[in-house]
């Protein structure tokens, strides 16, 4: 008899401290991003509570918007998330363009 047991934990602390379950993530039809929700679902990930595969065909997300929140998150905290600081945080064109 096998004893194969799922090796994802079924919770995980969140970026605000607080637990996160599958069922307390954003919804699969989620439209307004907001900081928070997208810190939620890069944090589930990393801990292992839904692989990068769910992740993005959970919430419709390309690899390459994934990966932007991931670097956003690495480089500024949850703030690097937020679309109206976004232009903040980029990095100036070169003089002259």
């Amino acid at each position: 008899m096998s004893d194969i047991v799922d090796a994802r934990p079924s919770a995980v602390v969140g970026p605000n401290g607080t637990m996160l379950e599958l069922a307390s993530l954003p919804p699969p039809d989620t439209r307004r991003w907001v900081a928070r929700r997208k810190a939620e679902v890069v944090t589930a990930v990393r801990a292992g509570l839904l692989t990068f595969e769910e992740a993005c065909e959970r919430y419709n997300l390309s690899a390459e918007e994934f990966g932007a929140w991931e670097r956003a998150i690495d480089r500024h905290g949850m703030r690097g998330l937020r679309v109206t600081r976004l232009q903040d945080f980029r990095t100036p064109p070169p003089a002259g363009n």
